[in-house]
Protein backbone atom coordinates (compact mmCIF):
# COMPACT_ATOMS: atom_id res chain seq x y z
CA UNK A 1 0.00 0.00 0.00
CA UNK A 2 1.18 3.50 -0.85
CA UNK A 3 1.49 5.85 2.11
CA UNK A 4 -0.63 8.97 1.92
CA UNK A 5 1.88 10.89 4.03
CA UNK A 6 3.24 13.94 2.25
CA UNK A 7 5.28 16.87 3.44
CA UNK A 8 6.77 19.95 1.83
CA UNK A 9 9.62 21.82 3.47
CA UNK A 10 10.09 25.36 2.17
CA UNK A 11 13.33 27.29 2.32
CA UNK A 12 13.35 30.87 1.13
CA UNK A 13 16.65 32.23 -0.11
CA UNK A 14 17.66 35.52 -1.68
CA UNK A 15 16.03 35.48 -5.11
CA UNK A 16 14.53 31.97 -5.06
CA UNK A 17 12.66 29.39 -2.98
CA UNK A 18 13.28 25.67 -2.54
CA UNK A 19 10.44 23.23 -1.92
CA UNK A 20 11.59 19.79 -0.81
CA UNK A 21 8.92 17.10 -1.01
CA UNK A 22 8.57 13.88 0.93
CA UNK A 23 6.01 11.21 0.01
CA UNK A 24 3.51 10.34 -2.71
CA UNK A 25 2.54 13.29 -4.93
CA UNK A 26 -1.11 12.91 -5.95
CA UNK A 27 -4.22 15.13 -6.07
CA UNK A 28 -4.65 16.14 -2.42
CA UNK A 29 -0.93 16.25 -1.68
CA UNK A 30 -0.25 18.08 -4.93
CA UNK A 31 -2.76 20.74 -3.91
CA UNK A 32 -0.71 21.24 -0.74
CA UNK A 33 2.39 21.79 -2.88
CA UNK A 34 0.52 24.15 -5.22
CA UNK A 35 -0.83 26.17 -2.27
CA UNK A 36 2.70 26.63 -0.92
CA UNK A 37 3.95 27.65 -4.37
CA UNK A 38 1.10 30.16 -4.80
CA UNK A 39 1.80 31.57 -1.34
CA UNK A 40 5.47 32.03 -2.25
CA UNK A 41 4.49 33.70 -5.53
CA UNK A 42 2.23 36.02 -3.55
CA UNK A 43 5.31 37.00 -1.54
CA UNK A 44 7.14 37.86 -4.76
CA UNK A 45 9.11 34.65 -5.42
CA UNK A 46 9.22 33.69 -9.10
CA UNK A 47 12.20 31.32 -9.14
CA UNK A 48 11.74 27.87 -7.61
CA UNK A 49 13.57 24.62 -7.11
CA UNK A 50 11.36 21.63 -6.38
CA UNK A 51 13.50 18.88 -4.88
CA UNK A 52 11.72 15.56 -5.41
CA UNK A 53 14.38 13.36 -3.81
CA UNK A 54 11.90 12.25 -1.13
CA UNK A 55 9.17 11.53 -3.69
CA UNK A 56 9.27 8.17 -5.42
CA UNK A 57 5.82 8.21 -7.00
CA UNK A 58 3.75 10.88 -8.76
CA UNK A 59 0.36 10.14 -10.28
CA UNK A 60 -1.20 11.94 -13.26
CA UNK A 61 -3.04 14.45 -11.07
CA UNK A 62 0.23 15.25 -9.28
CA UNK A 63 1.88 15.87 -12.66
CA UNK A 64 -0.99 18.13 -13.77
CA UNK A 65 -0.52 20.18 -10.59
CA UNK A 66 3.20 20.55 -11.33
CA UNK A 67 2.26 21.75 -14.83
CA UNK A 68 -0.11 24.28 -13.24
CA UNK A 69 2.77 25.62 -11.11
CA UNK A 70 4.95 25.91 -14.24
CA UNK A 71 2.19 27.84 -16.04
CA UNK A 72 1.72 30.23 -13.11
CA UNK A 73 5.44 30.91 -13.00
CA UNK A 74 5.66 31.42 -16.78
CA UNK A 75 2.85 33.99 -16.54
CA UNK A 76 5.01 35.90 -14.04
CA UNK A 77 8.25 35.55 -16.02
CA UNK A 78 9.56 33.05 -13.47
CA UNK A 79 11.48 29.81 -13.61
CA UNK A 80 11.13 26.34 -12.14
CA UNK A 81 13.78 23.67 -11.84
CA UNK A 82 13.50 20.14 -10.50
CA UNK A 83 16.16 18.03 -8.85
CA UNK A 84 16.38 14.67 -7.13
CA UNK A 85 14.14 12.86 -9.63
CA UNK A 86 14.08 9.09 -9.86
CA UNK A 87 14.96 7.78 -13.34
CA UNK A 88 11.29 6.86 -13.92
CA UNK A 89 10.02 10.32 -12.92
CA UNK A 90 12.69 12.01 -15.04
CA UNK A 91 11.74 9.92 -18.10
CA UNK A 92 8.07 10.72 -17.50
CA UNK A 93 8.81 14.46 -17.26
CA UNK A 94 10.81 14.33 -20.50
CA UNK A 95 8.12 12.30 -22.31
CA UNK A 96 5.39 14.69 -21.22
CA UNK A 97 7.35 17.78 -22.29
CA UNK A 98 7.78 19.14 -18.77
CA UNK A 99 11.54 19.34 -19.39
CA UNK A 100 10.86 21.90 -22.14
CA UNK A 101 9.40 24.29 -19.56
CA UNK A 102 11.36 23.48 -16.41
CA UNK A 103 14.95 22.50 -15.84
CA UNK A 104 15.87 19.03 -14.60
CA UNK A 105 19.07 18.72 -12.60
CA UNK A 106 20.74 15.92 -10.63
CA UNK A 107 21.15 17.93 -7.42
CA UNK A 108 20.05 21.06 -5.62
CA UNK A 109 23.31 22.97 -6.22
CA UNK A 110 23.10 22.65 -10.02
CA UNK A 111 19.36 23.47 -9.98
CA UNK A 112 20.04 26.65 -7.99
CA UNK A 113 22.95 27.63 -10.25
CA UNK A 114 20.65 27.45 -13.30
CA UNK A 115 18.30 30.07 -11.83
CA UNK A 116 20.77 32.93 -12.23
Amino acid sequence: MISSRFDVQVREEDGYAIMKTEGYLNGPTGESLADKAKNLMGQGHIKFVIDLEGTRLINSIGISILIEIIELLEERGGMLTFCGLTPVIERTFRMMGIAQHAGIFPDEASAIASLS
